[in-house]
């Protein structure tokens, strides 16, 4: 593991692309504005769903921008692409795994939206037991058994679910977070659009909500070499192991847009 991973402030993270001067450069110098609106998420949580969402409903449901940009360039990582995220030009969009004690501490003095999408642990232990043997910037977990243990004890990338979980959502009832399952994604995409623009203060009619949902559906994505991650380069994920997308069914082990 001490390869592959480094540990900054208690929290493990992957060496590559990643480094204990840019992780506390974003959690002490970084600078968020007022217009920024931050996808936030524990891996394998719906983050490139939710990304794919917020893109179109930037766009008013129409597919171009998700369709001809890579979507980590549509929406920068704030810890792992620091350089892309500090030239991305107003209004950005940009996404996140941080925990929040290590979150820009500016975040506290700007009027910044945060959308923080949760997902049931037991899938988001599945998800990242298969990930971990796509991605090559992660070690592979091995069997099941031993990683639910890394797990459960936090000893995993971006530190714990439980913890993760429960501190961004202590900042339930702020007007400028936003809050949203992956289930409730699943169940009611509309509503969960709706909900998401209300949020946003975009409008969009009944025709561009449902443009929405449809291009940002599972089949779309995966068919969609934007954000299927198709293009990811070799030195970061084996593509002859699998898909990044793989079933979008609920509960069944790694599946959805993760």
């Amino acid at each position: 593991m001490a390869d592959k991973y480094f540990t900054h402030k208690g929290v493990l993270f992957p060496c590559l692309n990643y480094s204990h001067e840019a992780l506390s450069y974003v959690e002490n110098e970084f600078q968020v504005r007022d217009d920024d609106v931050f996808n936030v998420t524990y891996p394998k949580s719906g983050t490139n769903w939710m990304l794919e969402i917020l893109c179109l409903i930037r766009c008013d449901g129409d597919p171009g921008w998700v369709r001809s940009v890579l979507n980590w360039e549509r929406a920068p990582w704030v810890e792992s692409q620091l350089e892309s995220a500090l030239k991305y030009p107003a209004p950005r969009l940009l996404c996140s795994h941080l925990p929040v004690q290590l979150f820009p501490k500016s975040l506290q003095r700007s009027k910044a939206k945060v959308i923080y999408t949760l997902r049931c642990p037991k899938d988001v232990l599945v998800s990242m037991h298969h990930f971990s043997k796509l991605l090559l910037l992660l070690k592979d977990a091995g069997s099941l058994d031993p990683f639910l243990e890394d797990f459960l004890s936090g000893n995993v990338i971006y530190g714990s679910w439980f913890d993760h979980v429960t501190g961004w959502m202590g900042l339930k009832g702020n007007e400028n977070f936003f809050s949203i399952t992956y289930e409730e994604l699943q169940e009611d995409p509309r509503g969960s659009v709706r909900r998401i623009c209300h949020f946003l203060g975009k409008e969009l009619s009944e025709e561009q909500v449902a443009a929405v949902v449809e291009n940002a559906s599972f089949q779309s994505m995966r068919g969609n070499k934007m954000c299927n991650f198709s293009q990811l380069d070799d030195q970061y994920m084996d593509h002859e192991k699998g898909q990044f997308l793989r079933k979008g069914e609920p509960r069944v082990g790694a599946a959805g847009q993760d």
